[in-house]
């Protein structure tokens, strides 16, 4: 379907709950904007036009293209999350790919296994579609295809609960909702430091033979189902309650490891405290899979152009995009 829209010369957008009186903002709220289906819908066509319930256009707006009319796609930017160049200029492809899997994360489909179908377009991926194989198998499909190919682990990066397809992975798209997990970026200062304190202890033949030996780890790859990733490991030393900070349905932890700065783990589950004075009578370990875009290698071969390299329509650029239209009514 994607490539339907793509190609299409005109794709017209019904709002059937859209009255032709509403203002500003009826768009964002109207159930075409809650289907998982209208993702690529919006995305896809190169010239789109919005129609009212009475067929009249949406907001009166006689734009040709509402892909360029400045009040329409601030709406879409702040009903969906999606920047503007994206929403003019959206290629597909596996480049932010955790982005993506959250753009359809409070989405809904009629039927379960849709949900994952609807954004095999978005990723450009070609893969069977197989009803009656229930959500968390196709979703599962979709991940493994993503992450196979592109070797970008940030689908890893969910909350929720596990899948029966393969344990790494969410058993629900609505796992990607919350913001994927960001690292603050040092400063140059604190780099230019980092670096001098290697200088006076790691050799230059020790650095290199570590950078040669994390660029030859294999990238993730599934088999059966089975996930192949490597990681970094680190034994943990301790781990000690925070009885002040307990709720009522989950636990809060303070946790050491080798190799990190202490940090706390919140969870549902009630976890074997012990120390070095203490030990426990089995080993734990924190596990952090290997992320080859670290070293700037992740090839995303098949997104051929970026929206970063596309030019905005003038009437776009000419108007100010940073707050809501005149009139919004949220």
């Amino acid at each position: 379907m994607f490539v339907w829209y793509r190609h299409s010369a005109l794709t017209i957008v019904y709002l059937s709950d859209v009255s032709r009186f509403s203002k500003s903002g009826a768009l964002a709220k109207s159930a075409w904007n809650e289907r998982g289906w209208t993702v690529q819908e919006f995305l896809a066509p190169n010239v789109i036009i919005f129609y009212q319930k009475d067929w009249s256009l949406y907001l009166d707006d006689r734009t040709p293209n509402h892909k360029e009319s400045v009040a329409i796609m601030q709406e879409l930017v702040y009903a969906t999350g999606i920047d503007l160049r994206t929403l003019v200029y959206f290629q597909p492809g596996m480049r932010g790919t955790r982005e993506k899997l959250q753009w359809a994360s409070r989405r809904v489909t009629t039927w379960q296994e849709d949900i994952a179908y609807s954004l095999f377009g978005i990723f450009g991926v070609h893969l069977p579609v197989i009803y009656g194989e229930k959500k968390q198998n196709a979703l599962g499909r979709l991940l493994q295809e993503i992450i196979t190919r592109s070797g970008d682990i940030t689908a890893l990066d969910w909350v929720g609960k596990s899948s029966e397809f393969n344990s790494c992975l969410p058993a629900d798209i609505t796992s990607y909702e919350v913001a994927p997990c960001t690292l603050p970026s040092p400063s140059e200062d604190k780099i230019q430091m980092a670096v001098s304190s290697l200088l006076n202890t790691t050799t230059v033949e020790l650095a290199s033979n570590l950078y040669t030996l994390l660029c030859d780890m294999k990238t993730p790859r599934f088999a059966q189902c089975r996930l192949s990733l490597s990681c970094i490991v680190f034994p943990v030393t301790a781990v000690r309650r925070r009885r002040d900070e307990d709720h009522a349905t989950y636990f809060a932890y303070e946790v050491k490891a080798e190799g990190l700065k202490d940090l706390v783990i919140i969870t549902e589950d009630k976890l074997v405290q012990f120390s070095r004075t203490r030990p426990a009578r089995q080993s734990f370990l924190l596990v952090r899979p290997w992320d080859h875009s670290l070293l700037d290698l992740a090839d995303f071969a098949n997104d051929t152009q970026s929206v970063d390299d596309c030019t905005l329509p003038e009437s776009l650029l000419r108007d100010s995009l940073a707050g809501l239209p005149t009139g919004y009514d949220s």
